[in-house]
């Protein structure tokens, strides 16, 4: 596992490819573009037979180019870092701070590749990668990238917390469909990390993913309201419409009051409860005591002073 930081001061964990997956992608992707090599060329070469040697050997070099050299950066470019044979072996290419790559990084890995990988037959890539920590060829060094391994167990992911409880269903209406996947996996490694910064740094990056994340969303977000509590609850909004749509609504379990009628069907107390000018917070005992209970027990009664008792720990702090 390698730590790569970001321009934020946020280590993400990163896991490069080793050299045989590495030399599995290439061999698949040159065995992909020498099949695109060789159709293109036989219909160049029916197509320009009437043509003099001079203009076929032109146009077999401008072949070579745009196919062997072209095609590969073109395909990175449009794909992010994922070519065929990354694709099939679960790799992608990113800067070295963990961002997507753009044409300038293709560019560069794909002109210095013509030399390691096709004029000398992968030789010099594979004692770069060899001799790099991250396994790094030539091209990755130029163009300042990496290639890692995206299929990591699920056992391994960090976890994320959860919204305070007052939040729920605070944010049920925004629109979460311009949200950029790039901005999601920033926001979800911010929040599984944010307990190790320094508490300034996670400050100032919580800032900064809120107001990109409120962006993109056409929301504010409430000047009242921690930024890091305000992404959790986000991307808990985003996780709960996702279980929606794949189990439905009859596959989440909702909350049962004490009339025994589950909770989505009483008046939601974070709507009303929720405005600077609101007298009372969710927070506040007297508030809690007015919202519906469970079936009642004989300590029910001073359990409801006991503020940690019923408020599960979530690493954020109710508003002042």
């Amino acid at each position: 596992m390698s730590e790569l930081v970001t321009g934020e001061a946020v280590a993400l964990e990163l896991r490069p490819a080793k050299l045989p997956s590495r030399a599995l992608a290439v061999l698949l992707d040159l065995v992909a573009a020498m099949v695109a090599y060789l159709v293109v060329s036989i219909v160049v070469v029916l197509s320009t037979a009437s043509l003099d040697e001079a203009a076929q050997v032109a146009l077999s070099i401008a072949t070579f180019l745009l196919v062997l050299v072209g095609g590969p950066i073109a395909v990175e470019t449009l794909s992010h870092g994922r070519s065929l044979g990354k694709l099939a072996f679960g790799l992608r290419v990113v800067r070295d701070d963990g961002g997507p790559i753009r044409f300038r990084h293709a560019l560069v890995r794909g002109a210095i590749g013509v030399v390691e990988i096709l004029l000398t037959f992968g030789v010099i890539a594979c004692i770069a990668s060899l001799v790099s920590a991250r396994g790094r060829r030539l091209g990755d060094v130029f163009a300042g990238t990496l290639v890692v391994r995206e299929r990591i167990p699920a056992g391994r992911a960090s976890f994320v917390p959860p919204p305070p409880p007052w939040l729920a269903g605070r944010f049920a209406g925004l629109d979460l469909s311009a949200v950029p996947d790039g901005l999601w996996l920033a926001v979800r490694q911010y929040l599984t990390r944010m307990g190790q910064l320094d508490p300034q740094v996670s400050l100032g990056m919580a800032q900064r993913l809120a107001a990109d994340l409120a962006t993109r969303t056409g929301a504010s977000v409430p000047q009242d309201l921690p930024a890091a509590a305000f992404l959790a609850a986000v991307v808990h909004e985003r996780q709960s419409r996702e279980a929606r749509q794949a189990f439905g609504p009859g596959g989440l379990t909702a909350p049962v009051a004490a009339s025994g009628a589950p909770a989505a069907h009483q008046p939601p107390a974070s709507a009303a409860a929720w405005s600077p000018q609101s007298p009372g917070r969710p927070d506040q005992p007297q508030d809690r005591a007015r919202q519906p209970q469970a079936p009642a027990v004989p300590s029910a009664g001073p359990a409801r002073n006991e503020a940690p008792a019923d408020r599960p720990a979530t690493g954020f702090a109710p508003p002042a």
